[in-house]
């Protein structure tokens, strides 16, 4: 497929999938301005080969943390470049990296952008994160003979479907991947059911389990506690990363005697959320609000969290957490964080983008999977033993599961020796 195709291909596609929101948003003109491949000149922090990393958002971001501090401290001290798609994720990355490596916004996939920006960034190697794939960007490195790397690969069964059904273009597209860490032996069967090279696939685990942010401290949670009222003799249940009919659905399931502190995935979504309990408590006010979710003159019981980067230090404050997007089919949220910070959590049923992980955790009894969360979690703070036993099982499947971060590391600077190995042999005959 040429490049005028592969634009006109993706212009259609972006229209069918998501014009009007941008356009409602604002976001369609900032992503033009943003993500045009205009990067600037950018300082080379280390003499060794530079490799581009790339995630989505904030939470490939966070991921793939600890798979870049293994790249820069590896003895050929590659220049590392760090890269993100949304305005949230590369904010992210620039508080994580700040002064260390340089951090660029990925280009829209179309030519004249992937050009502009693979010729500033000048990529030896580049590195995707999950199922980041773009058929201009990844036709473009295959021309400069830049290796193409799939870290944390995953692909679900929608996307396995979707994927199939382009038949050869799919096969020549994944054919150009140079390597596949994949989550776990069933993506790495479906990558390669794809067209990725069956010896270029290997499973390396799931890089969040590294990618545990340290402990926020306890001065950002006493903070939220005192600015939000929260009363700390009472149980705290906080909800993360929320998602669409789950707010309604923990308040009306919420038990007597509990608060519920409340942090939707989507910014989007702030002040909806804040509107289904009139005067609730929101961060960004910077004050206590007003007597939301309880009798007239009562303190109030549910709280906003509509700020970005503090839901660690809300968690140190639960008594119980309900990890989000799970109560209908939206993929689920990440858990390791809850559970990593000591904390019983449960997830609803939808959990597929973590199925792996979910899986894991409740093998070592460290997470609940329910469709009654608030049953649960009632249950437990009934029972300090359960409690107890969760966050255990938890702290167990933590210790188990870490080291794949290293691992992938190493394997992704083997590519550029494995590929002058391969060209040694064909020369050879």
């Amino acid at each position: 497929m040429t490049g005028l195709l592969r634009d006109l291909a993706l212009g259609v596609g972006l229209a069918a999938y998501g014009v009007r929101k941008r356009l409602e948003t604002g976001r369609w003109r900032t992503d033009t301005t943003t993500r045009n491949g205009a990067v600037g000149d950018l300082v080379r922090r280390a003499p060794g080969p530079r490799i581009l990393v790339h995630g989505v958002s904030v939470g490939e971001t966070n991921a793939l943390e600890p798979f870049v501090e293994a790249l820069a401290a590896s003895t050929s001290r590659p220049d590392v470049v760090v890269s993100a798609s949304t305005a949230t994720g590369f904010e992210r990355a620039r508080r994580i990296h700040a002064g260390h490596r340089e951090v660029v916004r990925f280009p829209l996939d179309f030519t004249w952008m992937v050009s502009r920006f693979l010729d500033a960034v000048r990529p030896d190697l580049v590195v995707l994160a999950e199922l980041e794939l773009w058929p201009t960007f990844m036709a473009a490195c295959t021309r400069r003979r830049i290796p193409l790397c799939v870290v944390n690969g995953r692909l679900s069964e929608r996307s396995f479907r979707g994927y199939r059904r382009g038949g050869a273009l799919t096969r020549q597209f994944f054919r150009r991947l140079d390597l596949v860490v994949a989550q776990t032996a069933t993506y790495a069967a479906r990558f390669v059911a794809l067209g990725a090279p069956a010896e270029r696939v290997e499973v390396g685990g799931n890089l969040k389990w590294d990618a545990v942010l340290g402990d926020p401290g306890p001065a950002l949670a006493t903070e939220l506690a005192a600015q939000f009222g929260i009363d700390r003799s009472q149980p705290l249940i906080v909800a993360g990363s929320t998602g669409p009919g789950e707010e309604e659905a923990l308040l009306r399931g919420l038990p007597g005697g509990c608060q519920l502190l409340l942090a939707p995935r989507n910014p989007d979504r702030w002040d909806e959320v804040a509107a289904l309990v009139p005067g609730m408590p929101r961060r960004s006010n910077g004050a206590p609000g007003g007597e939301g979710g309880g009798e007239p003159g009562a303190p109030p019981r549910v709280f906003l969290l509509d700020t970005l980067g503090e839901l660690g230090a809300a968690y140190l404050l639960a008594d119980a957490v309900f990890v989000g997007r799970s109560l209908t089919p939206m993929g689920g949220s990440n858990p390791i964080e809850p559970v990593a910070l000591g904390k019983p959590a449960v997830i609803g049923p939808h959990h597929e983008n973590f199925a792996g992980v979910v899986a894991d955790l409740v093998r070592e009894g460290g997470l609940a999977v329910s469709a009654e969360p608030m049953a649960v979690i009632e249950a437990w703070l009934g029972d300090e033993a359960a409690r107890q036993a969760v966050a255990t099982g938890g702290s167990r499947a933590l210790a188990r599961h870490r080291g794949g971060a290293a691992w992938a590391a190493a394997r992704v600077l083997a590519v550029p020796r494995r590929r002058r190995a391969a060209s040694t042999r064909a020369a050879r005959r």
